[in-house]
């Protein structure tokens, strides 16, 4: 089964007079690569949070906000009076030298930076494990998600490799009225450049026995076939993350069939190579989205 790297998972956690709100967003990428948002209590845990995401998303860019709300408390909050008293004395002066009411002074005071903060509560161990509650539930709903976006990829790509194993069998079928038409061609060259019975017709036999072996695709379709197998194989496995595992075998499968089109020298089996590499340039871009 697949899963795609695109999803979406959200949940909502009370731990003691807090409420965590943890949403969890995933787009497709090379690697793992996260943006992570989180509330000041929480930053002594962030190592650990980022460690959770990536055991359990594997790949793919990730964005996870966490928003801290008190549920209905005040939040506590710490004044710096030395600060204060640090920025008064000069603003005191400034408008006395300016003539405006200093009665004001204050309320600019408040505003100034690092004057007031927020407490610098920490969240203990305890309300943590109770916290990751929430972010593995989060994760669980996005991992949901992934897997039902994960089986219209799955059918998708399935489409594409059973296309391209049709006009794979329907190329085969010509591959014997494409050695006629050659030996039938190059007859009729020589009769006419040369003269019906002035060539020696062993050694244009001879000839076309090297010519035909040195076109020919059955190496190429052999292998064609056999990639296109072991990919519906790896769409079977159980292993999660494959997406690069597919990529690398689209790429084999790219080249049997550029090789294939390279020696087909012939109009009715270009038309089967043009529309294999059709299917194929669709499932390059599927499987990009694959985890």
């Amino acid at each position: 089964m697949l899963k795609s790297m695109t999803g979406y998972g959200r949940s909502e956690q009370a731990v003691n007079d807090k409420i965590f709100l943890t949403e969890i967003r995933s787009l497709n990428g090379k690697q793992f690569e996260i943006l992570l948002k989180i509330p000041q209590i929480l930053k002594p845990y962030e190592f650990e949070i980022r460690n959770i995401l990536s055991a359990s998303l594997i790949r793919g860019s990730v964005e996870c906000v966490i928003i801290l709300k008190q549920n209905g408390a005040a939040k506590p909050v710490t004044i710096n009076t030395e600060l204060a008293k640090a920025y008064y004395q000069p603003l005191a002066k400034l408008s006395a030298e300016l003539g405006l009411d200093p009665s004001n002074i204050l309320s600019s005071l408040i505003k100034l930076p690092e004057v007031v903060s927020p407490s610098t509560d920490v969240m203990t161990p305890d309300e943590f494990e109770h916290y990751k509650q929430a972010l593995y539930q989060a994760i669980e709903n996005i991992n949901t998600h992934r897997a039902d976006e994960g089986k219209a990829l799955e059918e998708d790509l399935l489409l594409r490799i059973n296309n391209i194993l049709k006009n794979q069998e329907s190329l085969k079928e010509l591959e014997p009225l494409r050695q006629t038409r050659i030996r039938e061609n190059l007859v009729r060259l020589l009769e006419d450049q040369v003269g019906k019975d002035k060539f020696d017709s062993n050694r244009l036999e001879q000839e076309l026995v090297y010519y035909i072996e040195k076109i020919d695709i059955s190496e190429e379709q052999v292998r064609l076939r056999n990639h296109c197998q072991y990919f519906k194989d790896i769409l079977r496995e159980e292993e999660e993350a494959k997406g690069k595992k597919l990529s690398f075998v689209l790429q084999e499968i790219g080249r049997e069939i550029n090789t294939t089109g390279a020696k087909a020298y012939d109009a009715s089996l270009q038309k089967f190579v043009v529309l294999m590499k059709d299917e194929l340039e669709k499932a390059k871009e599927q499987v990009l989205n694959v985890l």
